[in-house]
């Protein structure tokens, strides 16, 4: 059960949360676009200090390919999390990305509810190597909302394609076995319930709890 920790924020974060056993660490980039974002130089502190074995996993929200690229031959991440709307970053532009970098691993976020969204799935299948699922809750609020889904699309979804998916969207130490049981994902993500009050840090704690009751289904 590969886990997925965000929003990391700190080198001294990350060596914590890689010593935990956490697969992919995340960190969302940008220039400033979004809030929270940590710019490309920060970014690449980050993962210089992180171990051997976890991922260094880059989350864009921005729609520029410009930037996107840029990012990509700056921090080289092992793994690009685009996760801009579909409307903002559509189907051909991920294409274009995959072009540019062939040998880059890339995560697509798909937002639930959304239309059509199993033949979405299925259709960046093809090109993805990651499709993570996540709660759409406004337009100007997709993704680390702290709120879950519709599972039962979710299922249906990992039942439809045949690369990993990872489940995201709400899930902490309280509902994760819940979550894995009723999805089957191949991963599962945590962000706003493994933060530590209301801040945007991480709590240890919640983190090492939400991995201990994941890796329980590896």
């Amino acid at each position: 059960m590969i886990v997925q920790i965000y929003e990391i924020n700190t080198p001294t974060e990350a060596r914590k949360i890689a010593k935990i056993g956490v697969d992919h660490i995340g960190v969302l980039v940008g220039k400033g676009d979004y809030p929270r974002e940590i710019s490309l130089e920060k970014t690449k502190e980050i993962f210089k200090f992180l171990p051997k074995g976890p991922k260094k996993v880059a989350l864009t929200l921005s729609n520029d390919l410009s930037k996107i690229s840029e990012l990509v031959k700056e921090i080289k991440p092992d793994i690009l999390h685009i996760g801009a709307l579909e409307k903002k970053i559509p189907f051909t532009d991920v294409k274009k990305i995959r072009k540019y970098f062939p040998s880059l691993k890339i995560m697509r976020a798909i937002y639930i509810p959304g239309k059509k969204i199993i033949e979405l799935a299925k259709k960046y299948e093809k090109i993805v190597d990651y499709l993570l699922l996540d709660t759409y809750k406004t337009n100007s609020q997709f993704g680390a909302t702290g709120k879950t889904h519709n599972w039962d699309i979710s299922r249906k979804i990992v039942k439809s394609v045949k690369i990993p998916v990872i489940l995201a969207g709400g899930l902490g130490p309280d509902n994760v076995a819940e979550a894995i049981k009723k999805v089957k994902p191949a991963g599962v993500d945590s962000k706003t319930k493994t933060d530590k009050g209301k801040s945007h840090r991480k709590d240890i704690i919640k983190v090492k709890k939400f991995t201990k009751i994941a890796k329980m289904y590896d």
